[in-house]
């Protein structure tokens, strides 16, 4: 009963959490501008209230089963590994499902309603479970034939020992998963099926080790902890390897993956969550023997490394120390386990067991490396910073040869295009623009080229390292950074909308490539739009660079577009590639190229041809207002297709593509 109660619970999470999220936002918004890491701080708050008394109850169904478990059988020990693999088993299958085949079909809400039916359907089967076992006796263990229980290890380890163990695993499984999330983007890139992939693949080797277990206890023969120790601590190395672009496959600036280096990465975190998922259930099984309150307490130890291992390895580890050397420091506690736990086994063993560990540990740190060490070694002038969010690398010598690494993936180039973004837009403004709003600052070359039309210019980056390759990339980028009309402004830029008072004349977007990339919806939704008009100043103007993607796609950004403003114009860049999106509550008027090049100031013509000398502005602004798209040949007649929040189609289309390759 206490069981389906929890999972019914659960279910009115599906409902209650979105509306609680929407709530805290608009909570937040009314606080006005409050700096970046206070509003993170005030976020994780909100986000933590609203998902608290959904995740309580799913921290109770482990302790509640085991109840119902000893209640029917009173000798069985080994009820959590048992239920263990079967959670494990259900967590592999929703994350495929989900990421695969649920968002993309049902979008965000409807398949939340998937999820809260499947736990009212849990509830029933408890509740009917609970009505039809109310006066039947519990079963009668038979003394001849006794329920399997698990092999007690004969190593001398006490309770906190197991408690610390169970702490300390959870503290560096979830540490590593931050960090492989991070150092895999080079191989993976930055799409959600990229991290389903890496979810599903630790869980799906969990499974193999806790069903390893089972058949183990049931063989009453367990693996010594001293040998699980070891292995792990090997096989924690084994992504380090494979994250050295001298392995695989990593093209910084594409977004096709290379499916052998994929499958090798993915690999190489296996053998370690399997053995992970050996140990865990084991560890719980032995210190619970079947007690739901010990499990719950040994489960506890094991969830709360769980939380901190992350915050550690986002705000601790990787801002200060590469992906590569983060894996090796959180293996060290593997190695002290292993060699603090005693073994009965022999000194030749031991001794061949410490060259093994030894030499896998010293060719990780001295023989391996990751993108940023990799390209700190092949360019002579690369610049590496990292912080809570990202790791950037700067590299290149000159012009269009100069790059910029966001995790591993290329973000943009020196191209004339991010300045047009700006001065284009700029010029079709009904009379003089005051203000303006960059959101993702890049290279910076849009923010800088906004400045020489001498209005007050306001940058949002995410990543607060981006910004302090500016000076990399431009060499005059002291004057602009120290320009008393510019701000740089570390945060979301939807989220800066969303709280920020002020309005622009201007506002332009370059999206993060790829197209396709987690997240990238939330800058090409409706809602996004919708945003965004109430901070457009009468004329204003809203600029979204699309640099195009499948048919379907395409559709779906150019109807969102259209539905959101009245008054839109699409451009085709003077590169050939890429569409310059300009929509408006009123009408844009496109003048005469030599009235639109009067419009600019001298410090605004020299930077527009600043790359190409041998033109003039009124020729390179031609090659653009002269290539106008017809919005009838753009545009697809079914509304349905469109990305809104709900249901980012650019970001989940893997069934489309299937279907139609």
């Amino acid at each position: 009963y206490f069981y389906g109660l929890a999972e019914f619970t659960i279910g009115l999470g599906a409902f209650a959490v979105s509306t609680l999220f929407t709530t805290s936002e608009h909570l937040l918004a009314s606080a006005g501008e409050l700096n970046s890491f206070t509003y993170l701080f005030y976020s994780a708050l909100a986000l933590a209230i609203s998902i608290f008394p959904w995740c309580f109850c799913m921290g109770t169904t482990f302790p509640f089963m085991m109840a119902y478990v000893k209640e029917r059988e009173p000798k069985n020990a080994d009820s959590f590994s048992f239920l263990y693999v079967a959670n494990v088993l259900g967590a592999m299958g929703g994350t495929l499902l989900t990421a695969v085949a649920l968002v993309e079909i049902l979008g965000f809400h409807h398949t939340l309603w998937v999820a809260a039916a499947c736990n009212f359907l849990i509830a029933l089967t408890s509740l009917c479970l609970g009505l039809a076992q109310r006066n039947s006796p519990p079963q009668q263990a038979d003394p001849s034939n006794p329920s399997p229980t698990p092999l007690i290890s004969t190593e001398p380890s006490s309770n906190r020992f197991y408690i610390a163990i169970l702490f300390s695993t959870g503290f560096i499984s979830m540490a590593m998963e931050v960090v492989w999330s991070r150092g895999f983007v080079g191989v993976l890139k930055t799409q959600v099926y990229s991290f389903a992939l890496i979810v599903f693949f630790y869980l799906l080797a969990t499974f193999i080790g806790s069903a390893i277990y089972r058949r183990d206890v049931h063989r009453n023969r367990l693996r010594s902890h001293a040998a699980i120790f070891f292995w792990l601590a090997i096989s924690a190395l084994l992504p380090t390897f494979f994250l050295d672009p001298a392995i695989t496959v990593q093209n910084f600036n594409d977004s096709g993956i290379d499916p052998l280096s994929a499958i090798m990465l993915l690999g190489s975190i296996c053998p370690l969550c399997a053995l992970l998922g050996y140990l865990t259930p084991s560890l719980i099984d032995q210190y619970s023997t079947g007690n739901p309150r010990r499990a719950g307490f040994a489960y506890a130890a094991n969830v709360v490394g769980c939380i901190l291992g992350p915050l550690v390895a986002c705000y601790f580890l990787l801002p200060h120390i590469s992906t590569h050397y983060s894996l090796v420091l959180l293996t060290c506690p593997f190695i002290f386990f292993c060699l603090f736990t005693s073994t009965p086994i022999s000194l030749n063993r031991k001794l061949a067991g410490g060259i093994l560990l030894a030499a896998t540990l010293a060719f990780s740190l001295f023989f391996t490396a990751d993108y940023d060490e990799w390209i700190s070694k092949n360019y002579i002038n690369a610049v590496v910073r990292r912080d809570y969010i990202a790791s950037v690398d700067a590299y290149g010598q000159q012009g269009p040869t100069k790059g910029l690494l966001v995790n591993g993936f290329g973000m943009t180039t020196l191209t004339p295009i991010t300045k047009c973004i700006s001065h284009l837009t700029l010029a079709l403004h009904q009379g003089p623009a005051k203000s303006v709003l960059v959101i993702c600052f890049g290279m910076g070359t849009s923010y800088r080229s906004a400045l020489t039309w001498d209005v007050d210019t306001t940058a949002v980056e995410l990543v607060p390292s981006v910004p302090k390759m500016f000076g990399f990339y431009h060499a005059d980028a002291d004057k602009y950074l120290n320009h008393p009309k510019g701000h740089i402004i570390i945060d979301d830029g939807r989220r800066y909308l969303s709280r920020c008072g002020k309005k622009f004349d201007v506002i332009v977007v370059d999206p993060p490539p790829p197209l396709e990339a987690a997240g990238s919806s939330l800058l090409f939704s409706t809602e996004f739009y919708t945003l965004a008009k109430e901070h457009l100043n009468p004329n204003g103007i809203l600029q979204m660079w699309y640099p195009g993607g499948d048919q379907t796609t395409n559709q779906a950004v150019i109807r969102s577009f259209v539905e959101s403003f009245p008054y839109v114009r699409f451009f085709n860049s003077f590169e050939g590639w890429g569409t310059h999106m300009l929509g408006s509550m009123e009408p844009i008027q496109v003048p005469p190229i030599d009235q639109l090049v009067a419009k600019f100031p001298p410090a605004a013509k020299a930077d527009l041809v600043e790359w190409n000398p041998p033109q003039t502005p009124a020729q390179l602004l031609s090659s653009v207002v002269l290539h106008e798209y017809r919005l009838e040949t753009l545009l697809n007649l079914d509304p349905r297709i469109q990305i809104t929040d709900d249901h980012p189609l650019n970001e989940y289309y893997l069934l489309r593509r299937m279907a139609k390759p």
